[in-house]
């Protein structure tokens, strides 16, 4: 059940300045990510997304996923080739169709990149009782959910 309550102006200025300053620490910390495996910011998302979509994906979905164009994602999927992220396969269903694979056998690589975000993150909840976890998890699913709908699928 959703409802529409009124913001007023004071709490939507600071929720965006927390936005703002969350989105240029979580680019940075990609950006660092990145470098340490090779990659440019943006070819380690889409990685990422390779890596969630838990078995092959198309170019295309990968496309959706991101909201870059099909021909952007063709240059990272070479880019991420060329670096032994992936490779690309004919699905076993359509052989017309190309899918992209990954190929990190060990994703436990890169856990010591990530290890400072996981601790930061249960520093963090542990500071809220679980009943605030809930409300700051329907907070995080709802600001996803309308973010993607309005930027990735826009």
């Amino acid at each position: 059940m959703t409802s529409e309550h009124e913001v007023p102006a004071d709490v939507l200025e600071r929720f965006s300045v927390y936005a703002r300053e969350t989105s240029a620490l979580t680019v940075l910390f990609h950006t660092r990510v990145a470098e340490r495996m090779g990659l440019s910011p943006t070819d380690e998302k889409c990685l990422d997304l390779a890596m969630r979509a838990q078995g092959p994906i198309t170019a295309g979905r990968i496309a959706e996923l991101s909201g870059l164009s099909t021909g952007a994602v063709t240059g990272v999927i070479d880019r991420l080739e060329r670096a032994g992220y992936v490779r690309r396969v004919r699905d076993p269903h359509d052989r017309r169709k190309v899918l992209v694979e990954v190929t990190v056998g060990d994703e436990g690589k890169f856990e010591d990149l990530f290890a400072g975000a996981q601790e930061t993150l249960r520093e963090v909840l542990s500071r809220f009782t679980p009943e605030e976890r809930d409300v700051l998890e329907r907070y995080n699913q709802a600001l996803v959910e309308t973010f993607r709908r309005r930027v990735i699928e826009a």
